[in-house]
This record gives C-alpha cells, sequence and structure tokens, in this order.
C-alpha cells in the first residue's frame, strides 16, 4: 500500500487528448504530483507541448513521442542547474498548445465606416465576413497572451481579435482609396489586401491570420436605392419606345376594366405628357453631350411635322355617372339641349377635382350666349 502510494506521487505518462473544439491552450494538471524522469510525453498533430519551470519557459516539443530525459530537456536542465544530468522526478508545468487552424470566426463594424468615393463622394459603408487564425509561435502566444491560465479557448480572445481587424480594416479601407463599386465586385483580392495589412498584427501575439472573408460590403438604404433607379433606367434604355410600350399595356389593361377605352385615353395622357418632361429634362447637359459626340450612325430620315394640338376635352357627370370625354362643339350642343348647365360638374386632365362648368373658363363662355330663364307669371 506504502509503495502503491509512491508510485501514485510520480507521473510517468503525459498527453492531452483534446474533446473540444474550441480550446487554444491548456495546463497538464498534475494535482501535486511530480514528473517521473524517464515519463513518457506524447504531443499529437497539431499541438505542441511547453515547459515552463518556476515561471520560466523552457522546452517547447513538436508533434511526436518523447522520453524525457536530461538530454531532451536541455533548456530546463539549465534552468533547474542540472549540469551533470538527473535522475529523479522533477516538476514542471506543462503546457499544451492547440495549433490546429480556428475557423468561421466572426468579424463586422459596430459603427459605418466613413470614407470619400471618387463617383459618389462621402459615403458611410458597413462590412462583415469571418476569418481564421491558428497558433504560430506558442511561446510568444503564453507570454503575451495566455499567461498563466489554465484553459484558454477562443472566446477569451475572438473580441480583442474582431476589434483589431474592424480597426486595421478601417484604415485600409480609408487609405486604399478603392471604389465601393470596386470593392464590391472585387471581395476576393480586397480582402487579400486587408489580410496582407492585419498579418503582422496577429504576429505580435503569436498567431498567424491565414483566411480573411469579406461576406458583403453595403451602403446606406437611400443610397441603395439611388443606384436601383439608376439601374433600372439602364435597363430602360430607350425612352421614346418604353413610353410606347407603357401605352400599348395600358390600352391593354384598359379594355379590361369597366372604365374601357375612355380611362386608357387619360392614361394616355398622363403617360405623353411624363414622356415629354423626361425628354425635356434630357435635353439639357446630355443632350449637348450627344450633341458633341462624334456621328458615327447614318444619318437620319428628315423629321416628320408634330401632330396638330388636339381639342380640350371634358368629362361630363350625368346621373350620379361619368360620361365623355367630349370636346368643346359636342358639349355646346348638350348645353343647347339643357343637358348641361352651369352647375353640371365637368373634369378634364389637369383639374384637381371636379368643378361646376360655369366656374371653367374653357365652358364659361358657352352659357353667356344662351338667355337667362324666363320670370315666373304674375
Amino acid at each position: 500500500m506504502i509503495w502503491n502510494r509512491i508510485r501514485g506521487e510520480f507521473i510517468d505518462i503525459i498527453e492531452w487528448l483534446d474533446s473540444t473544439s474550441d480550446t487554444m491552450v491548456w495546463r497538464f494538471e498534475r494535482h501535486g504530483n511530480e514528473i517521473k524522469y524517464g515519463a513518457q510525453l506524447t504531443v499529437r498533430e497539431s499541438q505542441v507541448a511547453v515547459f515552463i519551470n518556476e515561471g520560466q519557459l523552457g522546452d517547447v516539443f513538436p508533434p511526436g513521442r518523447v522520453k524525457l530525459e536530461t538530454q531532451n530537456l536541455p533548456v530546463l536542465s539549465t534552468l533547474q542547474g542540472w549540469k551533470y544530468g538527473f535522475e529523479s522526478p522533477f516538476k514542471a508545468e506543462v503546457y499544451f498548445v492547440n495549433t490546429k487552424r480556428f475557423t468561421d470566426l466572426k468579424w463586422g463594424t459596430k459603427n459605418p465606416i466613413m470614407l470619400r468615393d471618387p463617383e459618389f463622394g462621402p459615403v458611410r459603408i458597413r462590412a462583415f465576413g469571418t476569418y481564421a487564425m491558428r497558433v504560430k509561435d506558442a511561446a510568444t502566444f503564453i507570454r503575451e497572451i495566455v499567461g498563466t491560465d489554465g484553459e484558454f479557448t477562443t472566446d477569451e480572445i475572438t473580441n480583442q481579435l474582431r476589434n483589431l481587424v474592424v480597426s486595421r480594416f478601417s484604415s485600409v479601407v480609408g487609405e486604399a482609396k478603392i471604389p465601393v463599386l470596386d470593392m464590391a465586385g472585387n471581395y476576393e483580392e480586397f480582402a487579400d489586401f486587408v489580410t496582407g495589412k492585419i498579418g503582422p498584427e496577429f504576429e505580435a501575439y503569436g498567431l498567424e491570420l491565414t483566411k480573411l472573408l469579406i461576406e458583403n460590403i453595403s451602403l446606406p438604404q437611400a443610397v441603395e436605392e439611388a443606384l436601383d433607379k439608376r439601374t433600372q433606367m439602364g435597363v430602360i434604355g430607350d425612352l421614346h419606345r418604353y413610353t410606347q410600350f407603357q401605352a400599348a399595356e395600358a390600352i391593354q389593361t384598359a379594355a379590361a376594366n369597366p372604365g374601357g377605352i375612355a380611362g386608357a385615353g387619360v392614361g394616355m395622357g398622363v403617360g405623353w405628357g411624363m414622356g415629354q418632361q423626361m425628354a425635356s429634362a434630357m435635353g439639357g447637359p446630355w443632350g449637348q453631350a450627344q450633341a458633341q459626340a462624334p456621328q458615327q450612325q447614318a444619318a437620319p430620315a428628315p423629321a416628320a411635322p408634330p401632330p396638330l394640338p388636339q381639342a380640350v376635352q371634358f368629362f361630363v357627370a350625368a346621373g350620379g355617372q361619368q360620361t365623355g370625354p367630349f370636346d368643346t362643339a359636342a358639349l355646346q350642343g348638350k348645353v343647347q339641349s339643357g343637358e348641361v348647365t352651369r352647375d353640371t360638374l365637368v373634369w378634364k386632365q389637369g383639374m384637381a377635382a371636379w368643378t361646376a362648368a360655369g366656374q371653367v373658363d374653357e365652358l364659361s363662355s358657352l352659357f353667356g350666349a344662351m338667355p337667362p330663364p324666363l320670370p315666373p307669371a304674375a
């Protein structure tokens, strides 16, 4: 019993079987026991074992199986003063460092990044993505980050690394002067450029930034909506043909509605007015630029004369129903027949609401030619 108790105080197998996915450093727990001379140290792939004696970093062992003897512990032997070797148990802290690649670590800007874009001017952008890293220098990582932590996980450093990535990303974006649209179209190239700039910051911690992915770079909603409208104009192309297409669609839709072609006439009039306004607006700087551009196409055919002006037409409310439209000549006949009076409600394109016919300038003259009503009989 006494012999078994004495044997239990000595550790002869040192290894770490990691059952987690986020542990970066794990300290081998000795529970006050000493490491036996000649103990077997097993370091698996994606691991490094670091021996520390009284706070001083000693030997570092790569993957493999090692028998702990004087010749295998040169640094620790020097720290312990084992000038002629040793054969007795010894005490040392053993830290296993996980050197595998830790992936899918998130980063993102908490606040928009202000920058001056050569095309849009001052803009604000947001960005987010993922990155991957691993321990490159176990000794530096323990000195700078881990310290005496017996179990160090990614959660203890990802916040710091995320802030580092975002801070350096903001600086790189401002210095690169890359247009926002070029960033969106070249995520991979831009991410590689940012990785090269941020990499040295990770190395100072004993880490290696193996991959940085940019999943999205977004503009404010108002700017994105303006870009969508600009894209729509590019898709429309020939404004004149688009207006014709819209008019044809309006006629087909109106034919299937109770209002019939009469309603389509109003829609076509509105569409024609909008088309004229847009054409006038495009006739400014754009029209001048087109006029100054070299003429590479064939000479256009002689221009046709403009269409004759259309007579003003009014809709008339009769019996609670909308009738018309009628031109001025037709309305004059209805005034003479008594179908339309000064109080009859009428409407034409451009009027805000239905109005009494006697109050409309174009129709007031129709009622002036009519004799007043006869006085009542005595």
